[in-house]
């Protein structure tokens, strides 16, 4: 089995750095070796460009989770072409993606949860989305009779899905380097260069290579970079931790959550388990720019998020991180190659007791390793994925809010198409970049 993707991962890509290409994808996170995948599918030449490692961040750091199910209507589509795509590429890689369709259910403790839970039946008849209702007796049976019943009902999706996330994106990236995409970890992305407003070449650690198009999907980075262009948007990072435990007793194949409790069968005979109820924030200088874009969202979890006075040094939006900088200056992406922050244990003992409460019966899970990822978050908790007018080339792909490993071959799909000229088969305009400066009200998607 694959193991957690750190710095220390050996090294999988590092072709020269061309002169020119057609695209140059920043950041190579699930949704950016997608994009290359289909990119160069459609006939582009592509360079994907990773700072650290492949997936290394929150691309490899999340549930593993490929849902459809309580997703924000606009999603909707995209998910659902998304879970087709997975089950594509699994094929196409000799199930290295380790994709299993297995149903997600989102369970209720309370009267109250469970008619916010069943919301959602009216948006999966809208769209044809196998969701059904779940009972009492459904959920003990989905638990081969060892949970302890505590919740009242709950809903779920039957045909999504899970793949493994350490393995997933390599993969993809694999599968894309094999179909002509160009690859280089361990080079960072620092600069546009710009020529009349317009993209002409993007300068890397190693150099420039031209290009008139650029596709900025460097999830917790994004804001950064985009910054030291002049171009803002209120994306922020929480740290969220999550669990493996060693193999045990196989009785669930159900991705489930309910208000403070997640679980996910992995293909190693373990289970993923994470509490919802709690994450950190770092505190930093782009915070406070976009502290009242953030009320609404922190009216519903403030009770949940856990405030740090500092960023670990080097982070996005810690303190000491320069804004600033040019074409040949070392950025801040070479001095922080790749987001590992320290797992919050208090939520690891949290996970592990919460098992033990639900599944009384069943021998107590043993720790085998615990993470935790820097989640690039949205003030609606919907992603940006627009074109950026102030500079005609460039692409934006980022804020997917902890729900961007699923969605992300639909939303590459989108990036194809907005990259080679056609209109994408989806409204978007939930996505676009200017939501948060037209005067328009911000609507809340789902948090989890």
């Amino acid at each position: 089995m694959a193991e957690k993707i750190s710095i220390n991962t050996p090294l999988q890509f590092s072709d020269p750095l061309p002169e020119s290409v057609d695209i140059a994808i920043i950041g190579a996170g699930i949704v950016g070796v997608f994009a290359a995948l289909y990119l160069a599918r459609a006939g582009k030449k592509v360079c994907l460009l990773e700072k650290g490692r492949i997936s290394g961040e929150q691309s490899s750091r999340n549930w593993g989770w490929i849902r459809q199910h309580e997703r924000d209507e606009a999603e909707v589509p995209l998910a659902m072409d998304a879970l087709k795509l997975w089950k594509q590429a699994d094929d196409d890689t000799g199930g290295a993606t380790g994709f299993r369709i297995s149903s997600i259910n989102y369970l209720a403790s309370s009267e109250k949860e469970l008619k916010n839970l069943e919301g959602w039946m009216q948006i999966a008849e809208k769209y044809g989305v196998k969701s059904r209702r779940l009972t009492r007796k459904d959920i003990s049976e989905c638990f081969s009779g060892q949970s302890n019943e505590q919740w009242l009902g709950g809903t779920t999706t039957i045909d999504d899905a899970r793949a493994e996330p350490w393995q997933a994106g390599p993969a993809i990236a694999k599968l894309a380097h094999e179909e002509g995409a160009i690859i280089l970890e361990d080079c960072a992305a620092r600069k546009l260069e710009l020529t009349a407003g317009k993209i002409t070449g993007l300068h890397t650690e190693k150099g420039l290579v031209k290009c008139e198009q650029v596709l900025l999907a460097a999830g917790a980075w994004s804001r950064l970079f985009a910054a030291n262009h002049g171009i803002d948007f209120p994306q922020l990072s929480l740290s969220l931790t999550a669990l493996q435990t060693e193999p045990m007793v196989d009785f669930t194949t159900a991705n489930s959550v309910d208000e403070e409790f997640a679980i996910r069968l992995r293909e190693d005979g373990g289970y993923t388990l994470a509490v919802c109820d709690g994450n950190d924030f770092f505190i930093g200088p782009d915070a406070f720019r976009s502290f009242f874009k953030y009320l609404p969202l922190l009216k519903e979890s403030w009770n949940h998020t856990f405030l740090s006075p500092w960023a670990p040094k080097d982070y996005p939006d810690a303190w000491t991180t320069r804004r600033h900088w040019s074409a040949n200056e070392m950025s801040p992406f070479e001095r922080c190659r790749l987001l590992e922050p320290a797992p919050n244990m208090k939520y690891v003992r949290k996970a592990l007791s919460g098992f033990e409460k639900r599944f009384p019966d069943l021998p107590k899970p043993v720790l085998k390793t615990a993470w935790a990822g820097m989640v690039d978050a949205m003030p609606d908790v919907v992603p940006i994925i627009d074109r950026v007018e102030k500079i005609p080339g460039l692409v934006v792909a980022t804020g997917f809010s902890g729900h961007g490993f699923g969605i992300a071959p639909g939303a590459a799909m989108v990036i194809k198409d907005l990259m080679i000229g056609e209109t994408p088969k989806h409204n978007i305009s939930r996505f676009r970049f200017s939501r948060f400066s037209d005067g328009s009200k911000l609507v809340l998607g789902p948090a989890l």
